[in-house]
């Protein structure tokens, strides 16, 4: 028995959530049970990266497979690749091992967003696309809220976190055999399929460049917060569960807003409301760098900065969406996975070299830079919806 279109919806929202959950536990995971063996924060960063590297990866051959099979085979076989990496993180303790997994985690983790944000994108009305992409938005949070909590069972045994989540995975992915297959549709599919990837890409980038900045934003944030700020709690001097309790505040707070901020941006625009949450999200992070030694302040930042920039994925995706024909909504959602997985690279590894050599002065201040950066992009380029509505 095959689901209806509403209950589809809800599992591929359940998909999303596991897999932030699964990404929202490796990071600080591993992060943590590297810095207790003694590895550098710089090689720690660039160990997180893994993760990002198969999104990377995997980006450039997603969009073929997808108009060529469909949907739910690639959300089958991504699923299954994250379910298979999660579970055999406790066979061997191997730097080089680990890394191969967390890369093999990144093309599961691609296959599954790319084709769950491509089916709802494309099947949106435009009245709710906002809503529909907040809901995407919020069950990822929601996933990568709960998941930093799984470092607590570290006490309990290393193994038990990556066999619990490799479970809940398995679990969700089985829901999709109730799902019927769909393969991407649009007007132009015969020139679509003639006409070069390559070409398509740069018609993309140049239409749309400045709504995959906020995709950039929040992989740089994300994987920041969750692969680099437990290394340098504890060199200040915070007990891993505080630890373990404060960075599930950034994505906690962004499940009160994803929702009104996706409704808001349908009613006054995207650039508007991404304007004020990144003006919002540098003074939350400015809060966190001058008052890092208290618990309080770091809860407060952080859950201030979640309410604002928590949403900057699901903003990006409805942005692009705005500024992009139909034709182009594969490429545009496959072009919004690249730049977050390209700013999930640099973010921690650029922590990581900062909190190496300059031990004195706050991390924090790395993303304050990256977001006035983004904020003047955006800012700069006033006409982007003028531009698709006037075509």
């Amino acid at each position: 028995m095959m689901v209806s279109a509403q209950t589809r919806f809800w599992i591929l929202i359940a998909l999303v959530f596991i897999s932030g959950f699964s990404q929202g536990m490796i990071l600080p995971l591993l992060s943590i049970i590297l810095e207790q063996n003694g590895v550098s924060s710089s090689v720690n960063g660039l160990h997180a990266t893994g993760l990002y590297v198969g999104v990377l990866i995997a980006s450039p051959f997603m969009e073929k497979p997808l108009r060529k099979i469909g949907f739910k085979p690639m959300i089958m076989t991504g699923g299954i690749l994250v379910f298979l990496s999660l579970a055999l993180f406790p066979v061997w303790e191997a730097l080089w091992f680990w890394f191969i997994l967390r890369v093999m985690i990144g093309i599961g983790d691609n296959m599954l967003h790319f084709s769950t944000q491509t089916w709802i994108t494309t099947t949106s009305p435009k009245s709710a696309r906002g809503k529909n992409i907040s809901f995407y938005g919020l069950s990822f949070g929601l996933g990568f809220t709960v998941g930093p909590l799984m470092t607590r069972l570290l006490e309990i045994h290393q193994a038990l976190p990556f066999l619990i989540s490799a479970a809940l995975s398995l679990l969700v992915w089985s829901t999709m055999f109730f799902v019927r297959n769909s393969i991407p549709e649009d007007e132009n599919v015969h020139n679509i399929s003639r006409s070069s990837s390559i070409k398509r890409f740069i018609q993309t980038g140049k239409i749309a460049w400045v709504a995959f900045l906020p995709a950039f934003g929040y992989g740089f944030l994300e994987a920041t917060l969750h692969g680099i700020f437990p290394v340098y709690g504890l060199r200040i001097g915070h007990d891993i569960n505080i630890l373990s309790l404060i960075i599930p505040f950034f994505a906690g707070a962004s499940i009160m807003t994803q929702i009104p901020l996706g409704v808001l941006s349908d009613r006054v625009g995207r650039r508007k409301i991404l304007l004020s949450v990144v003006s919002g999200g540098i003074i939350a992070f400015l809060i966190a760098a001058l008052f890092e030694t208290s618990v309080i302040a770091l809860f407060a930042s952080f859950a201030l900065s979640g309410m604002l920039v928590g949403s900057l994925y699901s903003l990006s995706i409805a942005y692009m969406t705005d500024l992009l024909p139909a034709s182009l909504l594969p490429a545009g959602n496959l072009m919004t996975g690249i730049s977050f997985g390209i700013g999930s690279l640099i973010g921690p590894y650029m922590g990581g070299l900062f909190i190496e050599f300059f031990p004195g002065i706050s991390f924090f201040y790395v993303i304050i830079l990256m977001l006035i950066l983004m904020l003047a992009a955006i800012f700069f380029k006033k006409d982007a919806e003028l531009e698709h509505h006037g075509n």
